[in-house]
């Protein structure tokens, strides 16, 4: 089946995987490379992602690492409006994705600066306006497998019946809601290191080519997790083979998107797993 998005009122053909690229406006996100707070580094960081070939950078403004501290809505939304006015103002035609699982800061951060995608790791599960507000919008929404919230997700990690049965239920749930709201635009994430330990991520990842049954495009975020570098007994600063396996993994399992903080390895994945299946 063909997938496209309507990305900023053009159609995307999702027929060659696109790579979005991670710009984390955070002190704390578990990955020391990816936190870019000041100026100078969120319009590098912008600049680097499009120039080596991203094409999304998703935005983000809350930690959503196991553990995160919480963070006031007013201070997500500080950081991301100066992050996106920088980001605009160097890149004005990037195509940009929010990171936020609240309704408020997605409808602003679209509305204030037209933000293109929004990408909620929550499932609508944190903010019960979410999916109303999504409908309103008419933007891609980026919906993710999760149980609990980031303050409480890896206590949570194992606590399912059967865990393969329950992740798809939760999509044919998920997506039939989103459905009746008039959403169609609807990328699939599993959710990997969210709510789930080491060996169910990777039996998650096993089953991942099973999950087009919902005829919506697969994202797969596995950028230097725990998943990775708990396996290896490295850190995530040395993630960055294992991350490439498994995104070249993902990409031939029929990923139509990577979520990454090291975009060219996975803009190389990219064309040459495109090249492998011409």
């Amino acid at each position: 089946m063909k997938y496209s998005l309507n990305l900023k009122g053009k159609i995307v053909d999702l027929s060659r995987s696109l790579v979005m690229g991670i710009l984390n406006v955070t002190p704390d996100s578990f990955y020391a490379g990816s936190r870019k707070q000041s100026e100078n580094e969120i319009r590098e960081r912008a600049g680097q992602i499009i120039d080596e070939g991203g094409q999304i950078i998703d935005v983000g403004a809350y930690s959503t690492r196991p553990g995160a501290a919480a963070v006031s809505e007013n201070e997500e939304m500080r950081r991301l409006s100066g992050a996106l006015s920088v980001l605009f103002g160097n890149y004005p035609d990037a195509v940009v994705s929010v990171d936020t699982f609240r309704a408020g800061i997605a409808e602003r951060c679209v509305r204030e600066f037209g933000v293109a995608m929004i990408n909620d790791i929550s499932g609508g599960e944190m903010d019960s306006a979410m999916f109303d507000t999504v409908a309103q919008l008419q933007k891609p929404y980026i919906l993710t497998h999760i149980k609990g919230t980031p303050q409480n997700m890896a206590q949570q990690a194992s606590t399912y019946t059967d865990f393969i049965k329950e992740v798809f239920f939760y999509f044919s749930e998920k997506i039939n809601q989103l459905h009746l709201l008039g959403v169609n635009d609807i990328i699939v994430d599993l959710g990997f290191g969210f709510s789930k330990n080491l060996e169910q991520n990777y039996q998650l990842l096993h089953w991942l080519p099973e999950f087009h049954i919902f005829n919506h495009p697969l994202l797969v975020g596995i950028s230097r997790k725990s998943m990775i570098y708990k396996l290896l007994n490295i850190t995530p600063e040395e993630s960055l083979n294992a991350t490439t396996v498994l995104n070249t993994y993902a990409l031939l399992s029929g990923a139509h998107i990577l979520r990454v903080h090291d975009v060219k390895a996975a803009v190389e994945a990219v064309k040459i797993v495109t090249q492998i299946l011409v």
